[in-house]
């Protein structure tokens, strides 16, 4: 299994991976991200920040990549970076198909995606991924499964998934909303002759959205490799935007306080992977910098007071402009 890779892996970031939502695209939901980017956001503009992003990423340790078909060019940009670098190969790459990206390259965008688990749907992606990144993917997961989402159901797809996992693609799935934890326990009951679907789980899961945790180590138990993302919460948990408690614990710790908002959940178990949303190198340093956050039980239990309920949690996150 690719993953195993990151397990050889002896740096400190081998288990914090770089997401590319937030460069591969003009428009995004994360705070701040108006002042992080350029201001002029060609294709080539945002291109070479993930260059820049991937390039220090891999130099201080960090071997997952994750991408998205929704995400704007980042599958090309990604593919670009692997193409100039021939000698990386102790890499992981994962992308997502599920969401088609609509916006034409443009931040106001009326809809940046739209959603399709079908069978349909599926064929076209794995064939536009499979052009851009080649034998060099490794993981292959379904975009925001949710309990309304047919793929749960879908013999049809399910055969085309286990048929991409005999080729030797790892095959996994991310959830969103409320429900995570019940699209979670869900998609553990799928077999397909018998075997289970999926290997892996995307979730978010953060200071401020803790719902999960539960079924995200149960999913560990059950050999599942568990990624998280959104671990400082699209920017709520980072700069000004974090909560004091979080900052007063940052001051104690001499970290930002996203750094510790991802050391609170490296710290977790089951966490596999736990992604940095970064769009700078210098928000890349201070995310990688959580390897090395030592939290107390005292600390951890003062931030698991920023926990929120659910249902709050992400209509907060819906009302976030994208930028």
């Amino acid at each position: 299994m690719p993953f195993a890779r990151l397990k050889a892996a002896t740096t400190p970031t081998a288990h914090i991976g770089l997401g590319l939502a937030a460069v591969g695209r003009p428009g995004y939901i994360n705070l701040g991200r108006d002042r992080d980017l350029p201001a002029e956001r060609t294709p080539d503009a945002l291109l070479a920040r993930t260059h820049e992003l991937l390039d220090a990423a891999y130099a201080q340790g960090v071997r997952y990549f994750d991408a998205a078909r929704s995400y704007g060019r980042a599958e090309a940009f990604l593919a670009d970076w692997l193409r100039a670098r021939p000698a990386v190969q102790d890499v992981v790459i994962g992308s997502k198909w599920g969401y088609t990206y609509t916006a034409d390259w443009r931040s106001d965008a009326d809809a940046h995606e739209v959603k399709d688990h079908g069978v349909a749907s599926f064929d076209r992606q794995r064939t536009e991924t499979g052009m851009l990144l080649g034998d060099r993917l490794d993981l292959y997961q379904i975009h925001s499964l949710t309990l309304d989402s047919p793929a749960l159901t879908d013999t049809e797809l399910h055969a085309r998934l286990a048929a991409l996992a005999a080729e030797g693609v790892t095959i996994g799935f991310s959830t969103s909303g409320p429900d995570q934890a019940d699209t979670i326990r869900a998609a553990l009951a799928l077999r397909f002759d018998g075997e289970p679907l999926f290997s892996t789980v995307q979730a978010t899961y953060n200071l401020l959205d803790t719902a999960a945790g539960d079924a995200l180590a149960e999913a560990h138990d059950a050999g599942l490799t568990v990624i998280v993302k959104e671990a400082v919460a699209n920017g709520r948990l980072a700069g000004p935007a974090a909560p004091a408690p979080l900052r007063d614990i940052a001051e104690e710790t001499g970290a930002t306080p996203d750094a510790v908002a991802l050391a609170a959940v490296l710290c977790r178990p089951w966490a596999g992977v736990v992604l940095s949303g970064a769009a700078t190198a210098v928000q890349l340093a201070a995310n990688l910098h959580a390897a090395v956050v030592d939290l107390d039980e005292e600390q951890l239990g003062r931030l698991g007071e920023l926990r929120e309920e659910p249902t709050a949690y992400w209509q907060q996150r819906a009302k976030l402009p994208w930028h």
